[in-house]
């Protein structure tokens, strides 16, 4: 039995001082990466404040991140077949910019646009599962020309005058008379698609 009650307590500040020592061999290479990783990438740092590299090496990171994730979705959304796909891109790069410039935290940036894209990716597998679900995100075509006839209010609706409609008959048809077409229908794209009689 120990003399004074503090004996007890030296051992175990002995311990403790020597644990520490070694995970502290650990954490301060850590600590010093970490903080070089800050510096090179102005992490903390007033947007106005970057330096050209800064915004450079951020750039960099923001793509391959971008990239990656994007391989992870579909190549549709590339394509911005549906306003679906190309709400993606606009938002992606809105949010996405933000983290090269400065304008937000990095990381938390970074993640907000995987969580986008994982986003879309469910999206779009819900609509392939459920028509539904597939007309409510991504719309309907609808017909604006039956058996060579217009209709005037569909095509109202869809802001196409008699001139966009001859155009695109002209484009992607490669026809000039109305008559020859049995089908025509603004897709869910936004582009005519003509069949002929």
């Amino acid at each position: 039995m120990p003399r004074d009650g503090f004996s007890c307590k030296r051992g175990t500040e002995k311990r403790y001082t020597r644990d520490k020592a070694s995970h502290g061999d650990t954490i301060l290479p850590m600590n010093a990466f970490w903080n070089s990783f800050e510096t090179l990438l102005g992490l903390g740092v007033e947007p106005k404040d970057l330096t050209f590299v800064q915004i450079s090496l951020r750039g960099i990171i923001v793509f391959l991140v971008t990239l990656t994730t994007m391989r992870l979705g579909h190549k549709r959304s590339l394509s911005r077949k549906t306003p679906f796909d190309a709400v993606l891109l606009v938002i992606l790069a809105a949010v996405l910019s933000r983290a090269i410039n400065g304008s937000a935290a990095f990381f938390a940036t970074l993640g907000g646009g995987v969580v986008l894209v994982v986003l879309h990716r469910l999206f779009a597998h819900l609509a392939y599962y459920s028509h539904g679900f597939g007309i409510l995100v991504k719309g309907r075509p609808d017909t604006i020309v039956h058996d060579g006839q217009c209709d005037f209010r569909m095509m109202r609706r869809n802001h196409i005058s008699m001139h966009d409609l001859e155009e695109d008959m002209r484009l992607g048809a490669h026809i000039d008379d109305l008559s020859r077409v049995r089908l025509a229908r603004v897709e869910r794209s936004g582009d005519i698609s003509f069949i002929k009689k």
